[in-house]
């Protein structure tokens, strides 16, 4: 896998895993499709994210394209993400778990970290796709109201994001306003980030 971490033009100020910076959010899909062993290697590495009281509030619903859920899950896009995800092999849906039944309680509580601990698992999520020469993309624009009956959504659960899974395709197959988007984006300096001691930043 080194040699697709040094396919990437991105460059970093400090001595980092180049996973870091080979990780990006392609729209481009080919319709090589993603086996069990692929995507439950994403699923294994969202389960050691870092946890809250060890709560592991994360789940995954997830549809292969052409299965009887597919459908369900790519409407929930709203129609300029489902222009490009219609071609990714698999789509899931990250929903967290808002309580927490901690050690010693009768009742569960409120777990105020659920989404924190949703994107970590994300995160580990992806960078085990590009580890293994798959491609993902974060989907934030989706229906959140549809998707709670959509997917039986119960009570005491968010849903955070959908997720696009596949392996890569050739850029010319997306829609040219799309083709244009399509690279790595930059990041903000590292010196805004940071600050020793108290808050220290202009925004």
């Amino acid at each position: 896998m080194s040699n697709v971490y040094k396919l990437s033009p991105r460059q970093a100020d400090y001595d980092i895993h180049p996973l870091f910076t080979s990780r990006w959010s392609p729209r481009s899909f080919s319709d090589k499709q993603v086996d069990d062993d692929a995507l439950f290697s994403l699923f294994e590495a969202a389960r050691w994210a870092p946890s809250a009281n060890n709560s592991q509030p994360w789940r995954f619903i997830y549809a292969r394209n052409g299965s009887t859920g597919w459908s369900n899950l790519l409407g929930l896009a709203n129609l300029n993400n489902q222009r490009w995800a219609a071609s990714a092999s698999v789509l899931i849906a990250l929903v967290s778990k808002t309580t927490h039944l901690r050690n010693g309680d009768s009742e569960p509580s409120a777990l105020r970290n659920h989404s924190l601990d949703a994107g970590a698992a994300w995160a580990n999520l992806a960078l085990q796709a590009t580890h293994a020469g798959l491609i993902t993309h974060a989907i934030g624009g989706f229906d959140r109201e549809q998707a709670k009956v959509v997917l039986d959504i119960p009570e005491g659960f968010h849903i955070e994001i959908l997720i696009a899974v596949g392996y890569q395709g050739d850029r010319a197959e997306l829609p040219e306003d799309f083709q244009l988007r399509e690279q790595p984006t930059p990041r903000k300096p590292l010196a805004g980030f940071y600050a020793e001691g108290r808050f220290n930043f202009s925004e």
